[in-house]
C-alpha cells in the first residue's frame, strides 16, 4: 500500500494522533523518525510529509532538525508546532520564546480563503501547547490564519508547497482539526 503522508516525529505526545486522524479519513499515513525523514521520503515516495510537533525549542543546543534536502523534494509539507517552528528557523525566519506558555484552546481567525481550511467554520477553534512561537515570516511564507496570542498561527509558502500550524490540528479539541487534515491529504496533496 502507497504512503499517502509519511509523519515525522520529532518526540511530540500527539504524533500517533495524527496518524489516527489521518486514518481515520481512510488516508493511509507511516511515522518514522525525523533523522530519518529524508530516506524514508525518497522510498516511500509519499503524496505528502508532516513534520510532528515536539517539546524541545529549535534553538537547543542538541535541538532535532532534518536534512534540508527534504524541503527540494517538491511534496507538500504541514508543519506542526516544533515543525512550524523548524521550517521557519531553516527558511531563515525568527522564533522567539513567548511571553507565558500556551496551553489550550484558542479562537483561530482565518485571514485568507486556503484549499487546506475548506468547510472549516471561521473563526473555529484550535488547540495550543508551545512555549515559543514566530516572531518574523521566513521570506515566501505568507500569514493565513492567527489567533489573539499568535500572530501567526497558520502559514503558507504556496511556491514550495508549505505549510505550518501552531496549533494541533490532530487533537480532537480543534474543532475542525480532522477536516483540516483531510484537505491536507485531499486537496494539497
Amino acid at each position: 500500500m502507497q504512503v499517502e503522508i509519511l509523519i515525522l516525529d520529532f518526540g511530540s505526545q500527539y504524533t500517533q494522533l495524527i496518524a489516527r486522524r489521518l486514518r481515520e479519513e481512510g488516508i493511509y499515513s507511516e511515522i518514522v523518525p525525523y533523522f530519518d525523514g529524508l530516506k524514508e521520503a525518497k522510498n516511500k515516495k509519499p503524496k505528502g510529509i508532516i513534520f510532528s510537533g515536539g517539546p524541545a525549542s529549535v534553538y537547543d543546543k542538541d535541538a532535532y532538525r532534518v536534512d534540508k534536502e527534504i524541503y527540494n523534494l517538491n511534496i507538500p509539507i504541514l508543519g506542526i508546532c516544533y515543525g512550524m517552528q523548524l521550517i521557519t528557523v531553516d527558511f531563515g525566519g525568527e522564533v522567539i520564546r513567548a511571553d507565558h506558555h500556551e496551553y489550550g484552546k484558542a479562537e483561530l481567525f482565518i485571514d485568507e480563503v486556503h484549499e487546506i481550511f475548506d468547510g472549516v467554520s471561521n473563526p473555529t477553534i484550535v488547540w495550543m501547547s508551545h512555549s515559543d512561537k514566530v516572531e518574523k515570516l521566513a521570506p515566501g511564507f505568507k500569514r493565513i490564519a492567527h489567533t489573539l496570542n499568535a500572530p501567526y498561527a497558520a502559514i503558507v509558502n504556496e511556491e514550495k508547497n508549505i505549510y505550518a500550524f501552531q496549533f494541533h490540528p490532530e487533537v480532537t479539541h480543534t474543532k475542525d482539526g480532522a477536516k483540516i487534515l483531510k484537505n491536507l491529504a485531499r486537496n494539497v496533496c
